[in-house]
């Protein structure tokens, strides 16, 4: 039988190659040691001649340091990975693992999995499939539970989000005006003004609002941190005629968030309006803080993002008391009155 690679010794540097026939290309071995050279390039001659049977010794090797990696399959790296998850996160995890496109490959030994058994989960998928995918295979070759890649990262479908956008103020105007439920027209004004997580917006209680000193604080449910803004008079108006004691939302804290989100859209279809949901209200609240010109790092601290800028200006638990966005613009726009004005006033005093 004609072998297909051949062994030979580069003259400069001295290391072995492998050469194969049927490709033409050149790999080296990565060794100057004659034996260590011929016992790998003997390895890459059996690997070829028999796979079958390499594969099983490979699997035996394997199995003397994990007894179970023959029979772990990737429903069970899903299951550890929710369990190492908490709050918020663990749910989303739990509601991810659940995608039907999971199905191809959710009994299947993770030794058995192929490329071809991945690509077929992201065509019957969707963009979160690819991106939940991702993570459940870095985590399987952390874990070490997969000895190799399934897919090289540069074969991973490219991950497209579609277009996400702020709600426009006349949209929310329009959203406000035909709700008929008091609760829910307050859950979406204060969304407006505060640019709060849904979550955190439903959950917020009459203790969470500082009338003596103007000031509404929360914890924010995802990082812990807090979040505290001045009440502007617009907010205190809304603020007033919900319950002065307990929930703020006692009816929108005890759905799940996938049912506001349900109402709200169906809110939008009504009126017509596309291409936003309730997450929208913080694209909004950052584009018109841009707007504004509001200081980034009150814009970051409000929002919950991480940043560079924030981390130099503040220390990590130090709680930051930011002025409202609805005050900042007023006070934008003042001065833009007093800028213009200030000509005229010279001339005529001159």
């Amino acid at each position: 039988m004609k072998q297909r690679f051949r062994l030979y010794k580069r003259k400069k540097g001295g290391r072995y190659y492998v050469h194969d026939d049927v490709t033409g290309k050149q790999e080296s071995l990565g060794t100057s040691d004659r034996a260590t050279a011929i016992r790998l390039f003997h390895s890459r001659q059996e690997a070829e001649q028999q796979p079958a049977v390499n594969l099983q010794i490979a699997r035996a090797y394997l199995a003397a340091s994990d007894p179970q990696i023959a029979t772990r399959n990737w429903q069970l790296v899903m299951d550890e990975m929710v369990k190492l998850k908490k709050d918020q996160t663990q749910h989303r995890w739990q509601t991810a693992i659940k995608d039907k496109a999971f199905d191809y490959i959710r009994h299947l030994p993770i030794l058995e999995t192929r490329p071809e058994h991945f690509l077929r989960v992201l065509e019957n998928g969707t963009v979160s499939t690819n991106v939940y995918l991702r993570r459940i295979h870095n985590f399987a070759l952390d874990m070490t539970w997969l000895p190799w890649p399934v897919l090289a990262r540069k074969r991973w479908p490219a991950v497209k989000h579609g277009e996400k956008r702020g709600i426009t103020l006349a949209e929310h105007l329009a959203i406000v005006a035909r709700e008929t439920n008091p609760e829910r027209k307050a859950y979406y004004q204060l969304a407006w003004y505060l640019g709060a997580s849904q979550m955190d917006l439903a959950f917020l209680t009459a203790e969470n609002v500082d009338w003596q000193n103007h000031v509404i604080s929360y914890e924010r449910n995802k990082t812990r941190s807090i979040a505290i803004m001045r009440m502007d008079e617009d907010m205190e108006e809304v603020l007033r005629d919900l319950p002065g004691s307990g929930p703020l939302f006692p009816y929108l804290r005890t759905v799940r968030s996938g049912d506001r989100a349900t109402e709200f859209h169906q809110r939008c279809v009504g009126l017509g309006i596309k291409g936003v949901s309730l997450h929208s209200y913080r694209y909004a609240w950052a584009e018109r803080a841009k707007t504004a010109g509001y200081p980034e790092r009150f814009a970051q601290v409000n929002l919950g993002h991480n940043s560079r800028a924030m981390a130099r200006a503040y220390s990590r638990k130090a709680p930051v008391e930011m002025p409202s966005l609805s005050e900042y613009e007023r006070q934008q726009k003042a001065i833009i009155g007093i800028n213009r004005n200030e000509p005229a006033a010279q001339a005529t005093s001159a």
